[in-house]
This record gives structure tokens, sequence and C-alpha cells, in this order.
């Protein structure tokens, strides 16, 4: 059986504006959608499902609203979904999220936990990490191919490093972290959309997974955001006259040596 950690992000063509708090953003009117990185690991879970059967199950922590994202990977053809809701956790650290999600996982009889790389959102790149280190796990990351053994007993994947490809086997279970270009995620087709909706989706509390609501939310997180800033505004680019392509040349080479000062 699979895992797949699945966390909702802001669809990278919201525009995202800075809350007064200077500390978070304006969460009114964005578009949410599942993490595209953890769209890999999903369609990676179901295609080894597909070859040596069990079931993927889906595990995320957030609001109700993470139920839309849920859905989209059991329309996908994972079987069931667990959302851990609970408004203590809100605003929780990679750690405090990991905790969480590892704390539903350790319970289920599972071969292989797939994440996202990263997420698109806060680029931490922490979470697949740390749910295998509670789990005590091998962790596999930043992974573009994955081959699982004939007998289910071991894994091999291949990680991209520096121009080069770095191939590694490890034991089962283990958790992976998804890469672009591991695989093109599937569409949810119709008929898959109308099962989705039937397929079992629990919601759990931290006190139903016996966690410490103390460990969770923005004052336990060990790493706080202090100021979100807008990157800079981009300057206006500049149109390079002259009558002919010598003068036109000349007069670059002359903006970038003495104005840009690259050359």
């Amino acid at each position: 059986m699979s895992a797949s950690g699945v966390k909702q992000v802001p669809d990278t063509e919201t525009q995202i504006r800075i809350a007064p708090d200077g500390q978070s953003i304006v969460k009114d009117d964005i578009k949410w959608v599942m993490n595209p990185y953890d769209e890999f690991g999903v369609e990676e879970a179901l295609r080894i499902k597909e070859k040596f059967g069990g079931e993927v199950t889906i595990v995320s922590l957030g609001p109700k609203r993470v139920t839309e994202s849920i859905r989209t990977a059991l329309a996908m053809g994972a079987d069931k979904g667990v959302l851990i809701n609970d408004p203590s956790a809100e605003d929780s650290d990679a750690l405090a999220t990991a905790r969480a999600l590892a704390a539903v996982i350790k319970d289920m009889e599972y071969d292989l936990i797939f994440t996202g790389q990263r997420g698109v959102d806060d680029d931490m790149g922490l979470v697949g990490a740390s749910v295998a280190e509670i789990l005590g796990i091998p962790q596999l990351s930043v992974i573009t191919k994955v081959e699982v053994s004939e007998d289910g007993t071991s894994v091999k994947v291949e990680r991209p490093v520096e121009g080069q490809t770095l191939t590694i086997e490890s034991p089962l279970p283990a958790l992976i972290t998804a890469q672009k270009g591991l695989n093109e995620p599937r569409y949810a087709s119709l008929p898959g959309i109308m099962k989705a909706k039937k397929k079992p989706l629990e919601e759990k509390t931290l006190a139903d997974l016996g966690l410490d609501a103390s460990q969770f939310g923005k004052e336990a997180r060990k790493l706080k955001v202090l100021e979100l800033t807008p990157p800079p505004q981009r300057q206006a680019g500049k149109i390079i006259d002259g009558e002919t392509p010598e003068e036109k040349a000349a007069e670059l080479a002359r903006v970038l040596h003495e104005e840009a000062k690259v050359i």
C-alpha cells in the first residue's frame, strides 16, 4: 500500500497580497490547488498500484477546503483520504505538519510514502524528510524515476545531481519526494470524479491522533516568519536607438558597460 502526502497551495496564477500583519498573505479570494509536486507523487503511487495492486491513501493537514484537493486525488484513482482538520494546527511549521502526517501514517500498512519535493508556496522542502525521520524509514529525495522490485521488497530510484544521475536502492518501506520529470500526472475523468464522491474521506483532530495541541500552531513554530516583503519593482525596459544595426550594437555595448556595468 502507498500513502501520499498532499498539500493545498495557492494557484501559481493567483495574485498574492501580503496581509496587514506583514507575516502572512491575504487568503480571501485565493484559488487553492494541489501542490504540483504532490501531483507527481500521487500519480506515481497510482502507477505502482496499477502494477502491483494495493491501495493509495491520501493524507493532508489543513482546513475543510483541503478536501477539494483530496477529492482531486481520489478522482485520479486514489482509494481513500484522511484530512487532519484542527484549528490548533493552523499556521504550523513543517516539523509540526510532519508530526501530524506521521501520526496518521504510522498506524497504516504501507510500503511507500510519496510527498512533493517541496511546496510551491513556502519552498521549505522539509516535510518529507521530517516524516521519514519520525517514522524511522529511509528517505529518497528529489526523485525522477522509481522502480519497485518484482518481489516488492526494495525500490531503485534516480536523482539528478549536477548534470549527472544518481541511482539509489533502498529497502521498503521508504519515503520518496517527487520531482518534476518523474511522470505526467493524469487528469481526473468524469467517471473518476463521480466515484470520488463515494470514496471514504475521514477527518481527524489532533486529539484523535493522540497529539499535544500545544506543539502546533503559530506560537509553537520552530521556524518563525518575521516579515514578508514583495519583490522589488522591476525597472522598465530600455529601447536601444540607432539608424543601423552597427549603431545599435555600439549603443548597446555602451549601455551595458557604462550604465548596467555588466561588461
